[in-house]
């Protein structure tokens, strides 16, 4: 690790890079915008509770991956996991709990500690959704159809749609006996987690990705049949409207989801651009609780991380143009005409440009170095013939021609 590298899991983000994660911001602000949706920005730590309450105390994230502190007065604090939970705690202040509905998109870090690898970091990004205060299936759905609308819209083509349904409390009754009974029998040739998993949380089995335990999993009864017809039926109609809606799925009993709060709908999408498939986004619809709360805060959503998106991006030759192609670079020789490129610059800046300019007395060979290093576009030359003249000489980059230009038309010369 060298002097000046950052913390491992973490990564500086310098400007080529970033500009690829603005891409999927600002699509991300525009789709959403288009279905209804507003920004909300919440606090990157919350008290450890909301997180607790709201993931399950018996998640992983909630029992290997948080990182929680002490803040100065002894309350336990944890920078967020995943963006749920803090968009929730902040709804509460509206009317949500009284069925009024509230839509709004987020982005921004997010912090697990787990093993990093290609595209999983310890500091993460994420960019979600959550459609809070009303239940319908048709509104499932649509989240899962402004997913897919999102992903087509940054290039990401082709994805793979897993959905299923979770039913809801009552459901898992019935159907979590069938599964022990059938878990218990083959437990013994299964990893040590699902052992813990049979007792604690026997749904937690279904998502076990070790291939042993993948390949009892395959076999286990169709714990949806032990469902109530209203739960077979909300589903029923979550897949008649993405047939509506032109949106290609798959129906996976053995998607269940990590978090606990998930009820009715679930889905995953991934992409099989680097030869086996990436999951790049997963949501579904929850009953969440808070701290304090004595009635679930109801919504439905999903969350994808930007690291992932990007490299599916980068797989499919998918990269953004630098945002300095239309830089233009004044060049000045002599102090005269240093200060009145600074001038310059400012008018052309208030005006919508992209400028660059030296302001130390280098020559015009160092300047015209930097220019190029800059990937400027243009490159404006004044000296002290061209203020006399009041003109300028421009320099296009691209082709190498040279043009001199009254100075009143540089504007219009270099839009």
């Amino acid at each position: 690790m060298g002097k000046f590298s950052p913390v491992p899991g973490t990564a500086d983000i310098f400007p080529e890079e970033s500009m690829q994660y603005r891409k999927i911001e600002e699509t991300g602000a525009d789709i959403f915008g288009r279905y209804g949706y507003g920004e909300l920005r919440t606090p990157t730590f919350e008290y450890t509770e909301v997180f607790q309450k709201g993931l399950g105390d018996d998640t992983e994230v909630v029992q290997k991956e948080m990182y929680t502190f002490e803040d100065r007065g002894g309350r336990s604090l944890t920078l967020r996991p995943e963006g749920t939970a803090g968009v929730m705690r902040a709804l509460l202040a509206t009317d949500v709990m009284n069925g009024v509905e509230q839509r709004v998109f987020y982005y921004g870090s997010m912090f697990r500690g787990e093993r990093p690898a290609a595209g999983r970091r310890r500091e993460f990004h994420q960019i979600g959704v959550e459609n809070v205060g009303r239940i319908a299936p048709e509104l499932d759905a649509e989240c899962i159809a402004m997913l897919y609308h999102f992903l087509q819209e940054i290039g990401i083509k082709d994805v793979d749609i897993r959905i299923n349904s979770r039913g809801v409390a009552e459901d898992r009754i019935e159907s979590g006996k069938a599964l022990k009974e059938y878990f218990a029998a083959h437990i013994n040739d299964m990893c040590d987690d699902c052992k813990v998993r049979l007792e604690k949380n026997i749904w937690r089995i279904l998502d076990c990705k070790q291939q042993a335990c993948r390949d009892i999993i395959k076999d286990a009864p169709d714990y949806r049949l032990f469902f109530s017809e209203e739960s077979r039926n909300y589903f029923k109609t979550v897949c008649e409207t993405l047939d509506a809606l032109k949106v290609p799925y798959i129906v996976d009993p053995m998607l269940v989801r990590g978090l606990d709060y998930y009820v009715h709908t679930v889905f995953e999408l991934s992409h099989n651009c680097l030869g086996s498939a990436i999951a790049i986004a997963g949501g579904g619809r929850y009953e969440l609780y808070l701290p304090g709360q004595s009635r679930p805060v109801r919504g439905v959503g999903f969350a994808a991380g930007i690291e992932r998106l990007l490299m599916v991006r980068e797989a499919l030759g998918i990269k953004e143009e630098s945002d300095r192609k239309d830089l233009v670079y004044l060049v000045s020789l002599g102090d005269e005409a240093r200060k009145a490129n600074i001038e310059l610059a400012g008018i052309l800046r208030r005006n919508g440009l992209k400028v660059a300019l030296e302001v130390e007395n280098r020559s015009m060979k160092a300047q015209m170095r930097s220019a190029n290093n800059c990937g400027a576009a243009f490159v404006v030359i004044r000296g002290e013939n061209e203020l006399a003249e009041k003109c300028a000489v421009i320099k296009n980059m691209t082709d190498g021609t040279e043009n001199k230009v009254p100075i009143e038309k540089i504007y219009d010369s270099l839009i």
